[in-house]
């Protein structure tokens, strides 16, 4: 049995995090992560050549200082997203090339209506108490329907419907009919509103990290050495008057308290002794994952820039839900990165692995031409079927589960603590959220402890 101070319970950015900071305060403390490999949600796969493919979360965006103050600790600088260049929206089997934020070539009404509806969901945003947004005024209403039956009831416009429920619910990985208004609004509150969280320059996909996540998250892994175990998923958390045991395979570690950093959707599965109070044992088993494929197709360049186009195109329904330049701060070789969300993910992974090459590369000759058609390297990840991630890059709530289950959210279950993206208030759903979750749970436990021995 290994005996520290903190026991954490995955790493992932909010795990390693909670670790490190944890760590720097002087405690002891170990890491027991399931998978073979570090980063959670996110997964820098570096070449030979030293190209790197960010095969999970990538982007980084203003207002994310978390990332950032992590970024300049290790040295390690940014480069912006390519934006140069048309976008490209596909609508009713047809390709509409514009520039700026909002495609204008659909017609006048589907663009009032997109714009309407964007209008609407900024306003809402900023009535979200983001701490707790089951107080919200009208949080019982909100929670009560989900965002596809919003854009029914709100936006006549089938068009300006389907690209929003795209963009809306796509972010959940998931069909809108599947999340909540109000986790929706919380979720976009939470970055400053849709215009942050769809926007490129200036928004969520503003830049990268030279050299990917794993250039922020290596240089943790080196500060944790042996505090951090791979290959440990653990069984069972048992936890005392004195303290905790967590039980893994092959290591058995007794901490004070503990950290749970690991996707909501999987949280769950760990047998807890005690059991966990009723809310938080009912929250786990509702806020599920979506379906994500995230594939990266190499060309020896960039092509799609001679041709006036940014790599950005979108088109509902398809085996590409989105397309972005994915290339490194080089530009070379050329890196377009095809994200396949919701009920497409869902039909994507049900094909064999030549039938999903085949959609994919399908879809990036009919938006860029014939020179996709021949790729030197193709990376898929399809995190829909990740046994240790549940699902989507973020789980969800369904409707009716924020407002009756919320509040359990980030209390402690005794000497259990929580962390992960979907606790954090600000940023929820990026990995600047995993950075701020993991830093507030370092600081509660350590808090805790102290007051614990105030009172002894």
């Amino acid at each position: 049995m290994t005996d520290v101070e903190y026991c954490v319970v995955g790493a992932g950015f909010a795990g390693l995090t909670a670790a490190f900071r944890l760590k720097q305060a002087g405690h002891s403390v170990a890491v027991l992560e399931a998978r073979d490999r570090v980063g959670g949600r996110t997964y820098t796969f570096t070449r030979d050549d030293g190209v790197w493919i960010d095969r999970g979360g990538a982007w980084i965006g203003p207002g994310q200082d978390r990332i950032y103050a992590l970024m300049q600790e290790f040295g390690v600088p940014e480069y912006k997203q390519h934006n140069d260049g048309d976008a490209m929206m596909v609508l009713g089997g047809k390709k509409h090339r514009y520039s700026g934020k909002v495609p204008w070539r659909m017609s006048p009404w589907a663009t009032a209506n997109l714009g309407l509806a964007l209008l609407s969901v900024e306003q809402m945003c900023k009535t979200i108490p983001r701490e707790s947004p089951w107080e919200a005024k009208d949080a019982a209403e909100w929670d009560r329907i989900s965002v596809g039956d919003w854009l029914e009831r709100n936006v006549p416009s089938k068009g300006a419907r389907e690209m929003l429920d795209m963009v809306l619910g796509g972010t959940y990985t998931c069909a809108g009919t599947e999340t909540s208004v109000l986790w929706m609004l919380l979720q976009m509150a939470s970055g400053g509103g849709p215009g942050f969280v769809i926007g490129g320059k200036g928004g969520s996909q503003d830049a990268r990290p030279v050299g990917g996540m794993g250039a922020i998250y290596r240089p943790i892994v080196a500060e944790l050495g042996d505090a951090l175990h791979l290959s440990s998923p653990v069984r069972r958390v048992s936890q005392d008057a004195d303290g905790v045991t967590v039980q893994s395979d092959g290591l058995t570690v007794r901490a004070r308290r503990a950290i749970v950093a690991i996707p909501m959707a999987i949280a769950g599965s760990i047998d807890y002794e005690p059991s966990l109070p009723a809310d938080r044992a009912l929250l786990n088993q509702r806020m599920p994952g979506g379906a994500v494929i995230k594939t990266s197709v190499v060309y020896d360049e960039p092509f799609w820039r001679a041709d006036g186009l940014s790599g950005q195109s979108a088109a509902a329904g398809t085996p590409a839900t989105l397309t972005i330049d994915a290339c490194t701060d080089t530009g070379s070789p050329g890196i377009m990165c095809a994200i396949t969300e919701g009920r497409a993910a869902r039909a994507l992974s049900r094909l064999d692995e030549a039938e999903r090459r085949s959609a994919i590369i399908g879809e990036l000759i009919d938006r860029f031409g014939g020179r996709a058609a021949h790729p030197l390297e193709y990376h898929e990840q399809n995190w829909t079927v990740e046994k240790y991630s549940g699902g989507g890059m973020i789980s969800h709530t369904p409707t009716g589960v924020l407002t009756e289950y919320g509040p359990a959210l980030r209390a402690p279950c005794g000497r259990l603590h929580w962390a992960g993206t979907e606790t954090s208030a600000t940023m929820c759903g990026w990995i600047d959220g995993a950075i701020r979750s993991g830093e507030r749970a370092a600081s509660e436990v350590i808090a805790a402890e102290i007051a614990s021995a105030a009172i002894v």
